[in-house]
């Protein structure tokens, strides 16, 4: 997370803000709903919105990036025309520029959480962390409380890691919106590079129903395999004397009694959450037509969506294949999800988009971003840990 004076620093807060102080020629509108991009011919020349009730529309002059995030993004192309013509025809929308990409390829990151109940209860600590933030917006409560964490391969064949921990000092559920009752923690804890891949489809050509989302969690038998890994190395981690001779207590979560492939993958099924890590849906790549899955890899992999796999709806400048004056410029149009949060990348990929931009508009090369950064590079090799576990669990 990105935390300044105490409190999440969102982009709107380090970007937005700040040049809306600077600039004349910036407006903003909120409480609007985008209905579609409007084309002359093949070039978006504006966009369709909704204000109070009003159709309204904002033209422009160069060009129109769309930034709805991997799931509003496919949703605003599909309403404008622009995707899979089948689906489109089946919604009632005239399907002029087929694109069979928009909204495939759906990625994220699920993770099941481990937890255990504390040995230890400091409610007077509590108190106090909750004050000095309150008062000071310093201490513990400053933090995002997800500052501990790691990487960790699944098993030794594994050629980088593939697994990602979050630790928290306390207990939450559904994402904080409901408080544990008890003093305990837990772990987060997923696969970082799924094989499954779902979709965004439109629920109809009304623009205020939400898009159909199919995630297609663990639709194959490799993801399911590494969330079991998860959870059995967040087990082996809370084993170590470190934790379990004053830290950890009962596991309340998944609970001991949950061992087998089935009761693990049973478990992940129910109460897995995403990590709000949607993205690909319309991937940057070389091909829009990609190519046609075998019924083989449909079998093995899970495969949900229309016959073609890795097409690409924008090209390595973010503009949409076949159509000039529109650009997307979010997760939507990652290849493949990322070994990690979202949100930095993110954010690297918006200031590389920035200069791409101008460069093209004013004809010269622009870096708004550094090019050169400092790069952490470790000197030891990465290497999987060798020998059996340092505390052996029952499988």
């Amino acid at each position: 997370m990105t935390v300044k004076d105490g409190k999440r620093w969102s982009t709107s807060d380090a970007y937005l803000h700040p040049a809306l102080k600077m600039r004349s020629n910036l407006s903003v509108t909120t409480g609007a709903l985008v209905t579609r991009v409007l084309f002359d011919r093949t070039r978006a020349v504006a966009v369709e919105y909704l204000k109070d009730g009003q159709l309204c529309e904002a033209h422009a002059q160069r060009e129109i990036i769309l930034s709805g995030g991997a799931i509003n993004s496919p949703q605003t192309l599909m309403l404008s025309g622009i995707g899979d013509a089948d689906h489109l025809r089946s919604v009632g929308i005239d399907a002029w520029h087929h694109l069979p990409g928009v909204g495939q390829n759906l990625q994220d990151h699920l993770e099941p959480v481990t937890l255990y109940k504390a040995q230890w209860k400091f409610p007077h600590v509590m108190i106090g962390i909750g004050l000095k933030w309150i008062l000071f917006r310093q201490g513990w409560g400053a933090t995002s409380h997800l500052e501990t964490g790691g990487f960790a391969r699944s098993e030794a064949s594994v050629p980088h890691p593939n697994i990602q921990f979050h630790f928290l000092p306390s207990t939450i559920h559904d994402h904080g919106r409901k408080m544990g009752s008890q003093h305990a923690f837990q772990v987060h804890v997923g696969p970082m590079r799924p094989l499954s891949k779902g979709q965004i489809l439109l629920a109809s050509s009304d623009p205020s129903k939400a898009p159909l989302i199919d995630a297609n969690y663990m639709a194959n038998e490799h993801d399911r395999a590494e969330m079991r890994a998860c959870i059995r190395l967040s087990r082996e981690i809370f084993a170590q004397p470190a934790f379990a001779k004053e830290y950890a207590g009962v596991e309340l979560s998944p609970g001991p009694e949950k061992t087998s492939d089935r009761d693990l993958d049973a478990f992940v099924r129910a109460l897995g959450d995403s990590a709000y890590h949607p993205s690909c849906t319309c991937r940057m790549g070389q091909n829009p037509n990609g190519r046609i899955i075998t019924e083989e890899e449909r079998k093995t992999s899970g495969h949900v969506g229309n016959a073609r796999v890795d097409a690409a709806v924008t090209k390595p400048d973010c503009k949409v294949w076949g159509l000039d004056g529109l650009r997307i410029v979010d997760a939507s149009i990652m290849p493949s999800v990322v070994s990690g949060n979202l949100n930095a990348p993110i954010i690297m990929m918006a200031e590389r988009a920035s200069d791409l931009i101008l460069s093209e508009h004013l004809g010269r090369s622009v870096m708004l971003s550094p090019s050169k950064v400092k790069v952490w590079k470790p000197k030891h090799p990465e290497k999987q840990r060798d020998g059996e576990p340092i505390v052996k669990l029952s499988v």
